[in-house]
């Protein structure tokens, strides 16, 4: 039982990495932009399987869709490096700026 509690406070734990971040109006507009059309390219993935479309035609909307996402994780990883990064650094959190941009570099691939 005192595991338990232990792995728990533990998860809990890293739950305090979870931060949050001001952005700009302009970067947050961007994001959510890419957001929308995304939306609207997987409502239109739904519709084309309701509509018995052809296999490669859906196939080839997935990957606007894929590529689309890939899009919105480079301008999400550039504004984190400009800002949160270099912030980090620049309160002397270095080696956790590094480690932490690298984690994050290895849940998008």
């Amino acid at each position: 039982m005192e595991e338990t509690k232990i792995e728990t406070a533990k998860e809990a734990s890293s739950c305090g990495e979870c931060r949050h971040k001001h952005r700009e109006p302009k970067e947050e507009k961007e994001l959510i932009n890419r957001l929308n059309r995304i939306e609207g390219q997987v409502r239109g993935l739904r519709s084309m399987v309701q509509e018995e479309r052809y296999c490669p035609d859906i196939l080839v909307q997935v990957s606007a869709v894929q590529s689309a996402l890939n899009g919105f994780c480079k301008l999400l990883l550039s504004n984190h490096i400009k800002s949160c990064v270099v912030e980090d650094i620049k309160n002397g959190n270095e080696e956790e700026a590094v480690a932490g941009l690298c984690e994050a570099i290895k849940r998008m691939f």
